[in-house]
């Protein structure tokens, strides 16, 4: 099975923060695959733009090493990396004082080609950019914004950064991105819903006891220092990426694949979560900070050495319980962790089923474990459904769990894009499905700040866990409490 390439028009994309990370290690190698997969079309131009002091050929260069360094070799075409290289070039601008956004406008000249702004730099910068984007009349009625989290601090700051852009840009021209969304896995988790008569009957609290969702990294702070510790975990991760999975585990079947209407039940979603306020956060949150440990098969500092700061309570783990009042869901609890220098880097989220109401064999057949839909995001892309059956062989019944295995490698034998490969194309095809509303960004935060409020409230200090765990003990005690347990793979 091999997947069709569809074109798209041709384009102008400008990257701010064109000489960054995020730049270095992910569009421009996601740019370079659609290149090779014959998705351009002429004339399209790729713009970096940053305050670094680079000539044309200098980017080249740039993109170039990004490229050897974030592809595998045996997907470098030396041919279509030389059409790619060409249709790069640079302009030196200064996104605080507007210095060369006149440059940049003599650089895009009349096109008439889509034209789209990728904001690859700090939110601080947003508003300062659009505006400049305003003031030399670069902003067309085809044109697009991408916008990277974090979009906000909290429900203030959220709004205050969408109404920035939203006087520069109509609501239609803004790409809220969030690269999990792009996943196909995650895509996958629509389809599987609502794609097959199997599991959407059983898709609600009568059926399923709990959901999980982890996301775990091995990694420490990196060269995210200044960021990280102004942030922490549940405005880097919970925020976003893992209540968008909630979303899509949890919401009612869109009348269809439009964004509008995608979008409209992700909301409502997000309006039903339960409010975890100052009484509540003790019992249904908990929040860490890794300490020295092993990971990656040697020894790592703890945060605070990583830091350099012995007095930081950022967390760097968080464990909730969530729960979604509506009918569906009812009583059905949510259980959401993510942490740095955990025992594996894992994306997955389980859907555990209730157990069966009367088992008929004898105790020798042995326990009967309630069946379990596990959806692997990362690494090992892949769908596992756990079941029940008889251990072959004679001598009675005996019953035993397995799983019923679809793994993407062994599957398709495609490559899998990249998330930001799929979500740069919908963005130049103005389909705006895979990217959040300002609705569903505010309405996040609306859940979220009560729960940063409360920790600060009751100055309810991070729990230490080791390096290479997987989180703090009372992470454990969270879910166990409830007569339940993690899914640990």
């Amino acid at each position: 099975m091999t997947s069709q390439i569809i074109p798209v028009e041709a384009f102008d994309l400008i990257v701010f923060g064109g000489t960054g990370d995020l730049a270095e290690r992910k569009l421009l190698p996601a740019l370079y695959q659609r290149q090779r997969a014959g998705q351009f079309t002429e004339p399209t131009r790729i713009i970096g733009a940053s305050r670094a002091k680079l000539s044309d050929d200098d980017y080249r260069a740039f993109a170039r090493k990004a490229i050897s360094e974030h592809v595998k070799a045996e997907e470098i075409d030396d041919a279509q990396l030389e059409i790619f290289l060409k249709r790069l070039s640079y302009v030196v601008v200064n996104a605080v004082s507007g210095d060369g956004f006149d440059d940049l406008k003599k650089k895009v000249g009349d096109s008439k080609a889509i034209r789209a702004f990728y904001l690859a730099v700090a939110p601080a910068l947003f508003g300062d950019i659009t505006t400049h984007l305003k003031e030399v009349g670069l902003v067309t009625p085809t044109s697009r914004i991408v916008m990277e989290k974090p979009i906000g601090r909290d429900l203030a700051s959220a709004r205050e950064l969408n109404d920035q852009i939203a006087k520069v840009f109509s609501e239609q021209q803004i790409f809220r991105i969030d690269h999990y969304l792009g996943k196909e896995t995650v895509q996958n988790l629509m389809a599987l819903r609502f794609a097959n008569a199997l599991y959407e009957p059983l898709w609600n609290s009568a059926h399923i006891d709990h959901v999980q969702i982890t996301v775990a990294e091995t990694v420490g702070l990196e060269d995210r220092i200044t960021y990280y510790d102004k942030a922490g975990a549940l405005r880097d991760m919970v925020q976003n990426h893992m209540l968008q999975l909630l979303c899509l585990v949890a919401m009612e079947a869109p009348s269809s694949m439009e964004a509008d209407a995608l979008r409209d039940e992700k909301l409502k979603v997000l309006r039903s979560l339960k409010r975890i306020n100052g009484q509540e956060a003790p019992k249904s949150t908990v929040r860490g900070q890794y300490r020295a440990g092993a990971s990656a098969n040697g020894p790592v500092k703890g945060y605070l050495e990583e830091l350099g700061n012995n007095q930081s309570n950022t967390e760097t783990f968080v464990a909730i319980k969530a729960e979604i009042s509506n009918w569906r869901w009812a009583g059905v609890p949510f259980y959401l962790r993510t942490g740095k220098r955990l025992a594996t880097r894992v994306s997955e989220i389980v859907i555990e089923f209730k157990p069966i109401p009367h088992s008929i064999f004898e105790e020798g057949a042995g326990n009967i474990t309630a069946n379990q839909l596990v959806i692997r995001l990362q690494p090992d892309e892949g769908v596992k459904q756990w079941i029940m059956i008889k251990d072959p062989g004679p001598g009675g019944m005996r019953l035993r769990l397995v799983s019923l295995d679809m793994s993407f490698a062994e599957s398709f034998h495609d490559r899998n894009p990249d998330a930001y490969e799929r979500l740069i194309m919908d963005m130049i095809r103005g389909n705006q499905s895979l990217f959040m509303s300002r609705d569903e960004v505010e309405a996040a935060w609306k859940w979220i700040d009560p729960i940063r409020g409360a920790w600060e409230d009751s100055q309810q200090e991070v729990q230490g866990y080791t390096a290479g765990t997987w989180g703090p003990s009372a992470s454990i005690a969270l879910i166990e409490r409830d007569g339940r347990t993690w899914h640990e793979s």
